[in-house]
């Protein structure tokens, strides 16, 4: 991949919809779950070009990772704080390091899942926090999981299974894009019934941002519909389904 397109993933983390509200989403989870920290080391795994990690420097100092190196030398012409290339199956850090360890749609990406959260736990501080998101259900595998090099989607006790094999507890969990899922649904599945009628794999895939586009009324659209998750979600209210999930978990201190 080359600089420009690293450069255009720039804009789209920036005024996607989904985008934008999945970060509103998480600094909100953070500062309600975490009680509003101040002064913390996070570390953030899978960073891309960057707007996760803005997003943690609100609560103190950030560390980077990203595993593709084109995008981690992009990257560091842009972030305030330090990022360096590297795998979440072996990250180059000391045990008990940070308070905050987050990867955040990453691990869908990697064979060995159970290393990349064990190497997670590793790093985090006893009584610090893992926050990790992650897609949901493999029955709304499509195109957008091809070209985004996912292996898997995941159901919430499959992501518990996964944590709760460390010491330590859940203290949130929750499946989110939700008001959306029926139609993201029937999309993924139309899509995939008429891709199987045809007979014959697509020349080229297209991920979901690509179809609905970045900019426009259906971009404005969407974020106002996924907003709606971001204000129930701060109410409380906890989704018993969706096209993603996430997961606070706390270290045994």
């Amino acid at each position: 991949m080359d600089q420009q397109y690293f450069k255009e993933y720039y804009h789209l983390e920036r005024v996607n919809w989904w985008f934008t509200v999945r970060r509103k989403i998480l600094r909100e989870r953070i500062c309600r779950f975490l009680g509003n920290p101040s002064g913390i080391q996070s570390l953030n795994i899978g960073a891309a070009t960057g707007t996760t990690s803005e997003m943690l420097e609100e609560f103190g100092t950030v560390m980077s990772v990203e595993y593709d190196e084109t995008c981690c030398n992009f990257a560091k012409t842009l972030l305030k704080s330090p990022i360096i290339q590297g795998s979440i199956t072996e990250l180059p850090f000391q045990d008990n390091q940070y308070d905050m360890v987050c990867a955040f749609d990453v691990i869908e990406h990697v064979e060995d899942h159970q290393k990349a959260v064990e190497e997670m736990w590793r790093v985090c501080k006893p009584g610090g926090h893992l926050f990790i998101t992650v897609p949901a259900y493999m029955f709304l595998w499509g195109d957008h999981d091809v070209i985004n090099q996912h292996v898997r989607r995941y159901t919430l006790p499959e992501l518990l299974k996964l944590v709760q094999s460390q010491k330590g507890q859940v203290i949130y969990k929750s499946y989110f894009n939700s008001i959306l899922f029926a139609p993201i649904a029937a999309f993924r599945l139309m899509a995939n019934a008429i891709q199987k009628i045809k007979g014959k794999k697509k020349e080229s895939v297209e991920s979901d941002h690509a179809v609905f586009g970045t900019d426009g009324f259906f971009n404005k659209l969407l974020g106002s519909v996924f907003s709606i998750d971001y204000y129930l979600l701060k109410l409380g209210f906890r989704f018993p389904a969706g096209v993603s999930i996430m997961v606070i978990f706390k270290k045994e201190a």
